[in-house]
């Protein structure tokens, strides 16, 4: 869990920030969400899984120049937000790709288009798919996915 109990800081609007570098897979999120992230990468390196995480911080704007470096760099994306999938975080950033002609994977994960019950939060949240433990299974699902591509690629060849 970040530590929330620290002095304010002036933040750029539009500027996402780089919570923690990795090489594998990048975890871009949206809000207090983040903090899942944080839990998930230490259950991922226990998987040997590096996970780069980047905190967005706004939707709009997007911090394009972020978003290039990120796209450049990595070629699975998982989008994580605590809003609506449809037409969300994931969406915006779905879309810069698109219209920047970039061909990385991308997996949104968000609140899905249909009735939540109500409950406590660690229930909706497992609930949605959107905690921790989801986002391990979401990260190693698409690497593993990946790397049978990427075996049947070499051995068609």
């Amino acid at each position: 869990m970040v530590n929330w109990k620290t002095p304010f800081q002036k933040m750029e609007i539009g500027k996402g920030q780089l919570v923690s570098d990795g090489t594998d897979i990048a975890i871009l999120s949206f809000g207090a969400i983040g903090n899942f992230v944080i839990d998930a990468q230490t259950k991922l390196a226990q998987q040997n899984i590096s996970a780069a995480h980047y905190n967005m911080r706004f939707v709009k704007p997007l911090d394009e120049k972020m978003l290039h470096a990120i796209a450049k760099k990595f070629i699975n994306l998982i989008t994580i937000e605590d809003g609506t999938i449809v037409g969300g975080f994931g969406a915006a950033v779905q879309e810069f790709l698109n219209d920047n002609n970039y061909t990385n994977s991308v997996l949104k994960m968000g609140i899905p288009d249909h009735l939540v019950e109500h409950g406590k939060p660690a229930e909706l949240y497992k609930e949605c798919n959107l905690d921790a433990d989801a986002i391990v299974a979401n990260c190693a699902k698409i690497l593993d996915k990946n790397l049978v591509s990427t075996i049947v690629s070499l051995h068609n060849n």
